[in-house]
């Protein structure tokens, strides 16, 4: 099931399949194959790196994030809202909402604003839909969510607790969860732990490819 998905360390993916190479969220990423496919979530440094994209991006390589990360990088950038599908040769991709409901950087100021408009996105491959949460808390649209992969953050702080994402697979229901956003110094690997221990659905732990 986790076939094909690498894990490159926060909330960073490389996601090999449908003929194509797509990385999520590049950032301090190790040497790999080129991308035909970048998906960026939000603006933040540790999302949108243009020196991670620059590394491995070809003339061809197509980038989809929201306007803020957009504005970021060099163009082309197609840019992205939420609740959009796109097709990318045999993939298809789809963007859901992520922001933050009580994680806050100053009273009443939540780190990712619903209003900001950050996304999440749905990837389609061989028949797979894999869903990474990117930066958000555990919200109602979760719900919706219809995937066989689920790719959670766990570290808190900024993102959902592990208590959290434990109940964000509970309400999503994936055939299997792996764990993100911890390391690097934002959370740890006692964070993916606690996540495993607390869901009621299977978890994989990935190794950091470095």
């Amino acid at each position: 099931m986790f076939r094909g998905i690498h894990w490159l360390g926060h909330d960073s993916f490389r996601i090999e399949g449908g003929g194509l190479v797509t990385y999520i969220d590049p950032w301090q990423i190790p040497d790999g194959p080129p991308a035909d496919l970048i998906l960026i979530t939000h603006d933040h440094y540790d999302h949108c790196s243009p020196d991670d994209v620059a590394r491995i991006r070809k003339p061809e390589t197509v980038i989809m994030t929201v306007a803020a990360a957009a504005a970021k990088l060099p163009e082309p950038v197609r840019t992205v809202e939420v609740g959009e599908r796109r097709e990318v040769g045999d993939l298809m991709v789809e963007t859901v909402p992520a922001y933050n409901l009580n994680k806050f950087r100053s009273p009443g100021i939540v780190y990712h604003p619903r209003e900001a408009g950050l996304v999440g996105f749905i990837l389609t491959v061989d028949d797979r839909r894999i869903y990474h949460a990117g930066d958000s808390d555990l919200i109602p649209e979760m719900a919706g969510i219809i995937c066989d992969v689920a790719l959670l953050p766990v570290s808190g702080t900024y993102v959902m607790t592990a208590s959290e994402a434990a109940e964000a697979a509970k309400l999503i229901r994936p055939k299997l969860a792996i764990p993100m956003h911890f390391g690097r110094g934002i959370g740890s690997e006692a964070d993916a732990r606690h996540f495993a221990e607390g869901c009621t659905i299977p978890v994989k732990i990935l190794p950091c490819e470095t």
